[in-house]
């Protein structure tokens, strides 16, 4: 069944996809988002649950002229909250290549004599220092993870800010961060603090390998 581009659900799948996608493709040196939904449509998959089927634009988050074109399709498991949505796309064309400034991020903080720790990124003002913005990035691309794992038809996720980070030390090439987030969910308008740990490599991409709600008072 085809839907307007404005209905309201489908702008909720469309941004859970646009979260996975960011998940995906995403690294601190390339943040992506959701611009416009271009056209929706949604089918009910018996004994399943709803499925959407969408067409979108996606945004570099640090470069808004930046743009690409996305098909993706997104199914909710009816009745199972323990069950992530089933989320697959297609890019149409080339994402910029970030492998210089995945590079280049890698090597600074592998090469701190001690670990990274900053907190509110972006300040009160909305200003994010560019030392900071691959840390953003990354938090942006590891929170695409929590809200496709998090996600239901009733609900649309949106990164917020970093109340803090810590960077962990590693034996091994990986870099690891442990953030606390803010996560806006839209429906309800509550502000929801996160915790994730983050692994990532610029050969492994991102991995989120623990993350838990934390109760509002965690990120006073």
């Amino acid at each position: 069944m085809e839907l307007p581009p404005s209905h309201l659900r489908a702008n909720r799948a469309a941004a859970l996809a646009a979260g996975y996608v960011c998940y995906r493709r995403g690294s601190p040196g390339r943040g992506l988002r959701l611009r416009t939904v271009r056209r929706a449509g949604r089918q009910d998959i018996n004994g399943v649950g709803p499925k959407y089927h969408l067409e979108l634009v996606l945004e570099d988050v640090l470069d808004k002229d930046s743009t690409v074109n996305c098909t993706a399709e997104v199914l909710y498991h009816l009745g199972n909250k323990n069950i992530a949505p089933d989320v697959q796309f297609t890019i149409e064309g080339e994402l910029k290549n970030t492998d210089e400034a995945d590079n280049i991020f890698y090597s600074q903080i592998k090469s701190l004599e001690k670990e990274l720790v900053a907190e509110n990124i972006p300040d009160s003002h909305g200003n994010v220092s560019p030392e900071m913005e691959p840390i953003r990035l990354l938090a942006w691309a590891a929170s695409g993870y929590v809200m496709w794992q998090n996600s239901t038809e009733n609900t649309k996720f949106q990164f917020a800010q970093i109340k803090h980070v810590k960077q962990v030390k590693r034996s091994d090439e990986c870099l690891e961060f442990d953030y606390m987030i803010l996560l806006h969910e839209m429906v309800s308008q509550e502000i929801i603090p996160w915790q994730m740990t983050v692994l990532w490599h610029p050969q492994h991409g991102v991995q989120v390998t623990q993350d838990s709600r934390q109760p509002k008072h965690a990120s006073e």
